[in-house]
């Protein structure tokens, strides 16, 4: 009865009817739930103490692994800049030819250098340094048909004409670049002079290119008509394939993509998937046989064979291999490797 009275004095106060308050009467006698507990999130489901602590001890030992590397790369680095300096602080006389300089003489556009690699001395990064060892171990291998048995050549290059800044730069036979894939800038071309002084490679061997019809080796020797025309068709196609490709390297960042292409183009050779890879199996033999076949002096090969180039290939004459050999047109060869340095 009470209750009935506190109901109906507060509808009259009020003006509610007295539906309405019956049922908050109901719903307030009603004992009180207490919210659910609260659910946790994903990523307390997934990261639980238990995976944190394993995670936490996996990168500590990531962290104390890491330290030699980091302190092996600054010491490449600092050896890089050394070397850097002492190449540009070294006393040239006038008129004074030193052995570099004689060995120069004997290049020309479209000769080929190959470069037996310390990859200890390697300033581009680990992952470089990584891609010259495994390149190293499953792409140079012992054959006694190359031309060299002693080293392991996994990096290689292209002589071609320097950039003519002055009128007598056209005739200077010192006037070379040495155009190459690497992976510290890309696809760059550097004077010869300089890329050999800087070199901290085991050994340097030159492969001299002989034109149809050319005794290079004869000091007794004049060049045909034919010849000389010969030679300034490639001095011209060269010329153009080294401006076309630095400035698409400069614009596509090439020297990004470079360790990660080596390393890929050597595991799909080891594992026998080379053929199926779109990239290619070595990235520096790959671009100096392009470059001959732009030139028209390597035969006319589809890109798939271009890809597969290996730098020990060169080494290779393919008038008696029919596999990993770099083929060259009908009359043009490489003649007798030069050793250029051994250090």
């Amino acid at each position: 009865m009470n209750q009935q009275r506190l109901i109906q004095s507060t509808v009259l106060s009020r003006r509610f009817s007295p539906s309405t308050y019956r049922r908050l009467a109901e719903q307030d006698a009603k004992p009180s739930s207490a919210p659910p507990p609260p659910q946790p999130s994903v990523l307390h489901r997934i990261f639980t103490p238990k995976r944190v602590r394993v995670l936490k001890k996996m990168g500590a030992g990531l962290v104390v692994s890491s330290v030699p590397i980091f302190v092996w790369w600054k010491w490449a680095v600092d050896q890089r800049h050394g070397k850097l300096e002492e190449v540009r602080t070294k006393v040239r006389v006038p008129n004074v030819q030193t052995i570099d300089d004689l060995m120069i003489e004997r290049c020309r556009p479209g000769d080929v250098l190959l470069f037996d690699r310390r990859w200890e001395h390697c300033a581009a990064g680990p992952l470089a340094a990584l891609v010259c060892i495994v390149g190293r171990a499953l792409l140079c291998k012992e054959d006694p048909n190359k031309v060299m048995a002693d080293g392991k050549y996994d990096h290689c290059g292209i002589v071609v004409p320097g950039y003519k800044k002055h009128k007598g730069d056209e005739f200077d036979p010192s006037n070379l670049l040495l155009l190459e894939a690497t992976a510290g800038e890309g696809i760059v071309a550097r004077p010869l002079l300089t890329r050999l002084e800087m070199s901290e490679s085991r050994s340097v061997v030159l492969l001299p290119l002989a034109l149809p019809g050319e005794r290079r080796n004869d000091q007794f020797y004049e060049a045909s008509p034919s010849v000389i025309a010969t030679e300034q068709i490639v001095r011209k196609k060269l010329e153009e394939f080294r401006d076309a490709w630095v400035k698409t390297s400069q614009e596509m960042k090439y020297q990004r993509a470079h360790s990660t292409l080596g390393l890929v183009g050597a595991l799909a050779y080891a594992f026998g998937y080379h053929t199926e890879n779109a990239g290619p199996t070595s990235p520096s033999a790959w671009f100096v046989t392009k470059a001959l076949a732009e030139a028209k002096i390597a035969q006319n090969v589809s890109e798939r064979n271009i890809k597969e180039a290996k730098v020990e290939d060169f080494l290779r004459d393919y008038r008696f291999q029919d596999h990993d050999v770099i083929r060259l047109r009908p009359g043009w060869r490489f003649l007798p490797p030069v050793s250029f340095r051994e250090n």
